[in-house]
């Protein structure tokens, strides 16, 4: 059987033994058992150890996003969403789940105009929903996970627990957030170091996290929807002023959506159906296909700026059209249309840059990545 899964926000392989330049932005750890690939090498080595141990792919890419979410709280953790692709080599399906968290029943239209607000807020109690990604492995783990759900979370609440190395990027980022940190005691507490972001090479310890971990693993994933963990994050709402409840909390499950798609110079590249942003990227590439490529090859200044200027083009689409597709009408054919890609490509000067990119008219119709293969897929090559 070959397996393959894609969180968005991470991208997994599976594997064990050695990891390649950092010329790359995924560290990779390679093994007889499989392939792991993601932004930490640790996190690689933790779901290269769960295949080695007999995992699948998918218990493989959860301890790994579990270590992500220690290793890189700005990125990713327990607090997330989760989108995921799942190919399965023996039966030739793909399967995708989206867990993106929904808004408190009570964070209505009245409740910001009860408060004046008149445009969303972009920090804040008020942006934060329902957290998916306990729930998005949780559907995962029961349908393709073979290792007992309480396993996979050893490598995370080890380096919680006991500390990892800061890596050199998470560090910047890190410092980048200092003031938004100190002005909330709790961030203060927790993810400053003597009053400071850590430094690349200095240990971080995490044991409030780890504790969460260690429940999580012990209780199962409704622990974080309905028992103590989610106790806490109510109350935390609640003193900040926020709106969710524990209905919010214990109705929320992850959905198995159909995909959307495009082909691309004869392949046929999936991604997940709004409110995920998989379809930008498939709008990039349906623009690019109208031009050939650069005889000076892929990282030529020619090449790097029709990709630039494409991805322009695709993000302010999405931002303008990207929505739930439960409450509003998003024009996925049209975007996604061949014709639109041509008319969209016009505007791309190969001489200059666009520094005003607009969204355009689509004809009218009805977001941390990480990859893991197990041994089963590469054998099945």
């Amino acid at each position: 059987m070959r397996r393959v899964l894609d969180c968005m926000v991470l991208l997994v392989l599976s594997a064990v033994a050695f990891s390649q330049d950092r010329s790359n932005a995924r560290s990779m750890v390679i093994s007889p058992y499989g392939i792991v690939a993601s932004s930490q090498v640790q996190a690689s080595q933790a779901g290269a150890e769960i295949l080695a141990h007999g995992g699948s792919a998918v218990d493989a890419a959860i301890a790994t996003n579990a270590t992500l979410g220690v290793m890189e709280p700005d990125m990713n953790g327990l607090g997330g969403d989760l989108f995921a692709i799942y190919w399965d080599a023996k039966t030739g399906k793909l399967f995708w789940v989206n867990s993106s968290g929904w808004a408190p029943k009570a964070l209505t239209i009245d409740y910001f105009n009860s408060k004046n607000v008149t445009q969303m807020p972009e920090s804040g109690i008020d942006t934060v929903t329902v957290p998916g990604a306990v729930e998005g492995w949780n559907k995962l783990h029961e349908r393709f996970g073979r290792m007992p759900w309480k396993d996979l979370f050893a490598p995370a609440i080890y380096y919680a627990k006991n500390g990892f190395a800061v890596q050199e990027m998470i560090s910047m980022d890190w410092r980048s957030s200092e003031t938004k940190l100190k002005n909330d005691p709790e961030s203060r507490r927790v993810f400053l170091l003597h009053d400071q972001p850590p430094r690349m090479g200095e240990v971080f310890k995490n044991p409030d996290l780890a504790k969460t971990l260690g429940l999580l693993a012990e209780a199962g994933p409704r622990a974080f929807y309905g028992g103590e963990i989610a106790k806490a994050i109510l109350e935390t709402s609640r003193e900040l002023g926020g709106t969710m409840t524990a209905e919010d909390l214990e109705e929320f499950a992850a959905e198995w959506v159909e995909p959307i798609s495009v082909t691309y110079r004869g392949w046929k590249v999936y991604e997940l159906p709004p409110n995920g942003q998989g379809m930008a990227a498939l709008e990039m590439l349906n623009i690019l296909e109208q031009f050939s490529p650069a005889k000076a090859g892929p990282l030529s200044a020619e090449e790097l700026h029709k990709r630039i200027e494409a991805m322009k083009l695709a993000y302010a689409d999405l931002a303008r059209y990207n929505a739930d597709p439960r409450f509003a009408k998003v024009p996925v054919a049209g975007l996604l249309s061949k014709d639109y890609a041509r008319q969209r490509a016009q505007l791309i000067n190969p001489e200059k840059a666009n520094c005003d990119t607009g969204a355009g008219n689509p004809p009218s119709s009805d977001t941390t990545y990480l990859t893991v293969v197990d041994r089963m897929a590469i054998s099945s090559r």
